[in-house]
């Protein structure tokens, strides 16, 4: 199993670190969420490892169109860059489009696949990201939580603020004590508690 794949300009190093890890086969590539840093080189690696793509029904239309509209900024530096970056839109953030295998609506449970992972729905950050819960005590989480600042958990970009709190919410209650971001370090249940108030 694979969680998110990365922008195409790391495809090399991706490949190179599942040769590191003697990975010669993926089984599920999972996606948090559909924009271009997570999801470039998700065609790809189905084509190579003929993988199944597990990704939410509410980004199935971007998928099939190879673009992810860049979210909303949600503090003022965050909001010049969204604006950059829906002007320049496929030339940045396209990707080779794709269709899932497995959609995720609110909820999935892999468990008969021989995973111990239930996968759930966290709006916020994009309409369709989810997360992933591994053994009820690990979450990979995408672009719902940040781990690049020690003082806040906030993603700059977000669709749905609201959305996104409520999702924190959801986290708090999966039992998890660790959730692993897209971007930056772990983030321990007592930050995301502290943080969520």
């Amino acid at each position: 199993m694979l969680v998110d794949t990365g922008r195409k300009s790391t495809y090399n190093k991706l490949l190179k670190k599942l040769s590191i890890l003697d990975c010669t086969s993926i089984d599920y590539l999972i996606l948090t969420h559909t924009h271009y840093d997570h999801c470039q080189n998700a065609f790809a690696l189905k084509e190579l490892y003929k993988c199944k793509i597990v990704a939410s029904m509410f980004e199935s239309d971007f998928t099939m169109a190879g673009l992810t509209p860049v979210p909303k900024g949600t503090v003022a530096p965050a909001r010049m860059i969204s604006a950059l970056g829906r002007m320049l839109g496929d030339k940045i953030a396209g990707y080779k489009p794709f269709n899932a295998d497995m959609i995720v609506g609110e909820h999935l449970d892999l468990k008969d696949k021989g995973l111990d992972i239930d996968i759930i729905h966290t709006p916020g950050h994009s309409p369709g990201s989810i997360s992933v819960i591994i053994e009820n005590e690990i979450a990979i989480v995408g672009d719902t939580l940040f781990g690049v600042l020690p003082c806040s958990v906030f993603p700059p970009f977000a669709d749905d603020i609201t959305q996104m709190k409520e999702s924190w919410k959801k986290l708090q209650d999966t039992g998890c004590s660790l959730f692993l971001p897209g971007h930056g370090r772990e983030i321990k249940k007592e930050r995301l508690a502290e943080k969520e108030n």
